[in-house]
């Protein structure tokens, strides 16, 4: 169907011809309305990102399926992005910090890619699962005690925020004023706070962490990486951890606010009927943390599921709609409930589903089992979600509890208050006192 086909009544904001918006309040409040709406065009529909940022976008579950496993028409060097190369997209667009080309295994092909993703992969099979569990509940108890003699919290920004950050902190060995700075960048980075200086602090912390391992190895995801046969250049090492950092952070944040809003707002879990690890499915499925991504490229001017892209196109699948394609619907119930696409699939498919998962259940149920009164503090159709073309999330998510008494001390005077508030640490120094990494360390020495 071409673009300026007639079709019912778009829903707000989207116009009634032209490219569908996916970015601005109308979208982040109601994105499936869109879905629906972009459904008229067929499998695929003409989208923009940003303004000035066209990209066609993959709505059709089978279509989305036949892209993601097609490396041979569809490349994810994004070095292919034509608009981008004619200087049709501005290097400053929001968008392009997760669309321009790294030279880590998400944005290479072929034999690079199969290197890259082959050193990931391995290294995060090396991941204890036990002791991630344990670890996760470690830090999941003391942001909690950070907060719990209050009586309310946002758990968007004070829980599910920070707990992958320091999850991986740990994960990746890093010391206190390592982790400290790359907590600072990822924030900066995925909040648009600083966003350039955040993104400079992230890569000089992580290029110190990698010099640090090469003359000091430990028993961590770093150095195991770096020991990897793939014999990764220190370049090499920096821009896999910085993808592995990144990409993990934010749609762990919102697997885990999504999470917990959903159990939170829906009586069948509230009440105790299901079970943590049935939310995530169902978030997975209905509500996922990164909605729209997968960004590709064809080498050739290509007919596809109805749609002619030409060389160097940007298209881009929507997990979230083609989990949701109502031609899907009749059959969902007989596939497995890992069946939908919110890891995406294909060799580029998330090579940590498995410790995201485990980290998502954990750090819920302990704050459900430490807090177990927990509710909503204000109306569910109050709470505001992020904009943006990428991402599912929540900007906040307040709730209530009763207030407990601490059980042990907490961290040296100020930085148990820095860590709750969410205050970033600043990007310069050694063990800075207001570091959230360096708090939850002294914490845990006590």
């Amino acid at each position: 169907m071409s673009i300026d086909s007639e079709v019912p009544s778009p829903p707000p904001g989207c116009p009634a011809h032209g490219r569908v918006p996916l970015y601005g309040p109308d979208f982040a409040a109601d994105p499936n309305a869109y879905y629906a709406w972009m459904r008229n065009y067929g499998a695929t529909a003409p989208v923009e990102l940003a303004p000035g940022v066209n990209a066609t976008l993959v709505t059709d579950y089978l279509a989305a399926l036949q892209l993601l496993q097609n490396p041979d028409t569809f490349r994810k060097d994004s070095r292919h992005w034509r608009d981008f190369n004619q200087g049709l997209v501005s290097p400053n667009s929001p968008v392009v910090p997760l669309l321009a080309y790294r030279p880590n295994c998400m944005f290479s092909d072929g034999s690079d890619h199969l290197r890259l993703r082959q050193a990931v992969t391995d290294t995060m099979a090396r991941v204890d699962a036990h002791q991630l569990k344990r670890n996760v509940e470690r830090i999941s108890t003391y942001l909690i005690e950070q907060f719990n003699s209050r009586g309310s919290v946002d758990l968007l920004n004070d829980y599910a925020k920070l707990l992958p950050l320091f999850v991986f902190s740990e994960l990746f060995g890093c010391p206190a004023d390592i982790g400290d700075r790359v907590i600072f960048g990822i924030n900066g980075i995925f909040d648009g706070i600083n966003a350039e200086k955040a993104n400079e602090v992230l890569a000089q912390s992580v290029g110190e962490l990698v010099a640090l391992r090469r003359a000091k190895p430990g028993d961590d995801v770093t150095s195991w990486l770096m020991q990897h046969p793939a014999n990764l250049t220190d370049e090499e090492m920096a821009h896999q951890l910085v993808l592995l950092l990144g990409a993990g952070a934010e749609p762990l944040r919102n697997l885990i606010g999504n999470g917990l809003y959903l159990i939170l707002s829906d009586d069948r879990y509230s009440g105790g009927g299901l079970l943590v690890e049935d939310a995530i499915d169902e978030v997975l499925w209905n509500n996922p943390p990164m909605s729209n991504y997968a960004p590709h490229y064809p080498v050739t001017d290509v007919d596809f599921a109805g749609t002619r892209l030409n060389a160097g196109d940007l298209v881009l699948v929507s997990f979230a709609a083609a989990n949701s394609d109502p031609a899907f619907s009749g059959s969902r119930q007989l596939l497995s409930k890992r069946a939908h696409l919110a890891w995406s699939t294909g060799p580029h498919g998330c090579p940590a589903k498995d410790p995201a998962q485990l980290i998502t259940v954990a750090a819920i149920e302990n704050l459900l089992n430490r807090l177990p009164d927990i509710e909503l503090a204000v109306p569910e159709d109050s709470l505001a979600w992020r904009p943006g073309p990428f991402n599912r999330a929540l900007a906040t998510l307040p709730a209530r509890f009763s207030p407990l008494r601490a059980e042990r001390s907490s961290a040296p005077q100020g930085q148990a208050q820095t860590a709750a508030s969410g205050t970033q640490a600043r990007p310069q120094g050694k063990s800075e006192k207001g570091g959230l990494w360096s708090s939850f360390l002294a914490w845990w020495k006590v």
